[in-house]
């Protein structure tokens, strides 16, 4: 390897983390907040993991996946209510998807790690992680909202 790659790599590598440290700061303008210490007590390891870290969960794994039934989708961070399960359809992707959420209810951000450019969204009260925006969903809006099932909580209406 010669100076040249291993310069662009630090860079590369530096601007990834610089990102990451960004997107971790952004957490504290959100109305509802916890400590770290609180969000840990509050959820399980793999909950904190996806919620404050944006880890992923692996695809078809959410029970959230399969459900059709009548009600609404809150975040499991602070229980707001983010989508109706009429904005919800099967996107064959493993992960609960919506095509609109309740307005005011998700926040966005580009999201650039992994050497590509994608819509992150959060919980707009807490700013808990959700998922990943899309432009492949259904009309009428054309979005696809691939949210991570263990981030919400689904009450019947």
């Amino acid at each position: 390897m010669n100076r040249r790659m291993l310069l662009k790599l630090s860079l590369s590598t530096l601007a990834i983390s610089a990102n990451y440290s960004v997107a971790k700061d952004q957490a504290s303008g959100f109305p509802f907040q916890l400590s770290k210490a609180e969000w840990k007590e509050k959820l399980t390891p793999f909950e904190f993991a996806v919620l404050r870290e944006e880890a992923t969960e692996r695809a078809f794994t959410s029970p959230l996946n399969n459900n059709s039934k009548v009600g609404i989708y809150h975040c499991k961070g602070c229980d707001q209510k983010l989508y109706l399960s009429k904005y919800k359809y099967d996107s064959g992707t493993g992960w609960p998807s919506f095509y609109k959420e309740i307005e005011g209810a998700v926040s966005t951000r580009r999201d650039r790690k992994f050497f590509m450019l994608r819509i992150e969204c959060h919980c707009s009260n807490c700013g808990s992680h959700l998922g990943h925006i899309f432009e492949d969903g259904p009309e009428p809006t054309g979005k696809r909202h691939c949210i991570n099932g263990i981030s919400l909580v689904f009450r019947k209406a």
